[in-house]
């Protein structure tokens, strides 16, 4: 595996993200204050940060094969059968997808299943796998 990031995001509601990205993602706990936690996100390091919710215009999206994809996001890669795996856990926990799971690119270079949601303070998440890892950065 690649050097695992550190990734700090924003969050309204400390407690809320942690109920969040511990018992619906599953991801275990480390370190943590009132105003932050840190999880092991697939072996990366991810920081909720308290701050308070800021009023912002609409949000933004950018058109990828189709669908809506919004801006910012982050996630991870994961092998394909973790993939359908943990899609069918958050289907089974009635996640509400920006977009659902689905093979984008089919047929075409660059082929991969993904999906979008939020957390509960509004932060867009993304999850892909490929078949092929090859094809992760091709053209």
């Amino acid at each position: 595996m690649p050097s695992p990031f550190h990734l700090a995001i924003p969050v309204d509601d400390v407690q809320k993200a942690r109920l969040f990205y511990r018992d619906v993602l599953e991801l275990s706990e480390g370190r943590s204050t009132d105003e932050w936690v840190d999880f092991d996100f697939f072996g990366h390091q991810l920081v909720i940060h308290y701050k308070p919710k800021e009023q912002t215009g609409a949000s933004h999206h950018n058109e990828v094969d189709g669908k809506h994809v919004p801006v910012p996001h982050f996630g991870v890669v994961l092998d394909w059968k973790v993939f359908e795996k943990f899609a069918d856990q958050l289907k089974n926990k009635n996640i509400s997808f920006a977009i659902e799971p689905y093979i984008r690119f089919e047929g075409q270079v660059g082929e991969q299943a993904t999906m979008f949601f939020y957390d509960p303070c509004g932060n867009a998440l993304e999850f892909k796998s490929f078949k092929d890892m090859s094809q992760l950065f091709a053209k």
